[in-house]
């Protein structure tokens, strides 16, 4: 259910705007320092964690050791420069070799992130260690932890927030620059999710320290997207502004970070139509006048299941355990649980696979509820081209959504015997928006978590994908009301797999 989550914005009153610098009409852009370091070398990136003994995260409770060094093996995957070390708060106090280990890495670091540090003596050793540090970020910490970004102070407030008030500045565009990131990285810590945790150091290493190749791609290109869009899509554009629904999508998205999927996604979900259709069409997927050139991730790299019932698994047996219980049921799945935080969040998930009329033709759709940011409850269906990956149990997705082309790889990670669930397992990147994502999804017949789960073999899937349990959102499915769906008359079903009428308990 990917869709068009690119930086593009533009308002009614930035139409006439004179545009002295070319970025009038686009999504607000990353910090100008970041564009005057492109040209030097990536260096390498050294993070710094504390996290309080004992601590607990609200990503379900787990233990923010296991979530920060979590964290750390994930960023690398994202950007092998990003080196992130994980230290307990106690070590402030001691005088081992560990307590050395700890000043020895503090010394070069370019971010401290210290995480529900509260005791007194942690927050005094810290303080006396991080005059050189010049950016220090403090989650759910003591309010006489200073933050700083680029070297400048940053006023804390109170537990469980990021910062309160920036300082002021001589120059305008530093404390708009300033403002901006600080607002994108307290979103995205209070969303309360891995995903954004490592989102949000990569804001700031993006705006302060070198570019990171997944952020840097979503800045404004100036004069150029202005010509282009100008001279190939003036009338997409005036009728995205004279219709009101597309209106509101651009002012959403205006609002947002441009690097902010979660953000931009929910703006598209809330405001799809026509006249954004082929405002994205033209703008971003025919003349790409952003000129972006996002790519699909290549880690973690997922196996797929070997065997199912005992046998060795076929491309049909594959696109079997896809198509699951439609047939029996009006759908294939339901989604109980899923990873991703900008994707995977939507209530009442209903996943439909059917064979086409053509040979060899294989689609996928997913139908699935959205809650508007003006407090409407609306249903959105997409439509996948799904082909055959080198091996079975490994598949290539497309679709256009939106206006956007999004090219997917999906993976089937495991699905039992009885089919009571799966898990499934994507790498994607919408390639014209910029947009590069992964994501996992738990399934079952009925939407619920399987009360007779092996929690062994689930974990086992998990890890294959590089996911904790905590890291996944469970899916409201309980009002569910109407959904749309149903398949093309003539569309065909399993080939090797009986489906065993399945009951409720």
């Amino acid at each position: 259910m990917r869709e068009f989550t690119g930086s593009l914005s533009l308002s009614p009153a930035q139409i006439g705007r004179d545009n002295r610098d070319g970025n009038a009409f686009l999504s607000r852009c990353l910090p100008e320092t970041v564009v005057e370091q492109e040209a030097t070398p990536s260096l390498p990136v050294k993070i710094v964690s504390i996290f309080g003994n004992g601590s607990i995260s609200p990503l379900q409770s787990a233990p923010w050791q296991d979530v920060l060094l979590h964290t750390a093996e994930r960023l690398k995957w994202i950007d092998e420069g990003v080196q992130m070390c994980v230290f307990n708060e106690n070590l402030c106090q001691s005088n081992d070799t560990m307590a050395g280990s700890l000043k020895k890495e503090l010394l070069p670091a370019d971010i401290l992130l210290a995480v529900a540090v509260t005791k007194q003596e942690s927050v005094n050793w810290i303080q006396n260690h991080v005059q050189y540090i010049p950016n220090v970020i403090c989650f759910e910490s003591s309010p006489a932890l200073v933050n700083k970004l680029g070297g400048f102070p940053i006023t804390s407030t109170t537990k469980g927030n990021l910062f309160n008030k920036i300082p002021g500045f001589s120059e305008s565009n530093k404390l708009n620059e300033k403002t901006e990131v600080v607002q994108t990285v307290t979103e995205a810590w209070e969303r309360h999710n891995s995903d954004d945790l490592r989102f949000a150091l990569l804001v700031i290493v993006n705006a302060y320290l070198r570019p990171v190749p997944v952020l840097k791609n979503l800045r404004s290109k100036g004069f150029s997207t202005l010509s282009c869009m100008v001279k190939n899509c003036g009338l997409q554009i005036l009728n995205c502004l004279l219709d009101p629904t597309c209106r509101k999508a651009l002012q959403c998205l205006n609002s947002c970070s441009p690097v902010d999927q979660v953000c931009n996604y929910r703006c598209i979900a809330s405001y799809e139509s026509p006249q954004l259709e082929a405002f994205s069409l033209c703008v971003l997927q025919k003349h790409n006048c952003l000129q972006l050139d996002a790519k699909i991730p290549e880690k973690p790299y997922v196996s797929p299941m070997a065997k199912f019932r005992g046998l060795e698994l076929s491309h049909d047996t594959a696109e079997d355990l896809f198509v699951g219980w439609l047939g029996i049921m009006d759908w294939s799945w339901r989604v109980v649980a899923g990873q991703n935080p900008a994707y995977d969040q939507f209530p009442c998930q209903y996943q439909l696979f059917y064979r086409g009329k053509a040979k060899g033709s294989f689609w996928y759709e997913p139908i699935f509820q959205v809650k508007t940011l003006d407090e409407r409850f609306l249903w959105r269906r997409r439509r996948y081209r799904v082909k055959r990956g080198p091996i079975p149990g490994k598949f290539f997705f497309s679709v256009l959504d939106n206006g956007v082309v999004s090219n997917e790889s999906w993976t089937i990670v495991d699905v039992v015997d009885d089919l009571s669930w799966g898990l499934f397992h994507y790498h994607g990147a919408a390639r014209v928006a910029g947009q590069s994502y992964t994501g996992a999804v738990l399934v079952s017949p009925d939407g619920r978590y399987p009360s007779d789960v092996d929690e062994h073999r689930l974990n086992s899937a998990l890890a294959k994908c590089g996911i904790r349990k905590w890291e996944l959102f469970t899916v409201d499915n309980l009002s569910c009301c109407n959904p749309p769906l149903g398949i093309p008359e003539g569309s065909s079903l399993h080939c090797n797999i009986k489906v065993e009428e399945w009951k409720q308990k």
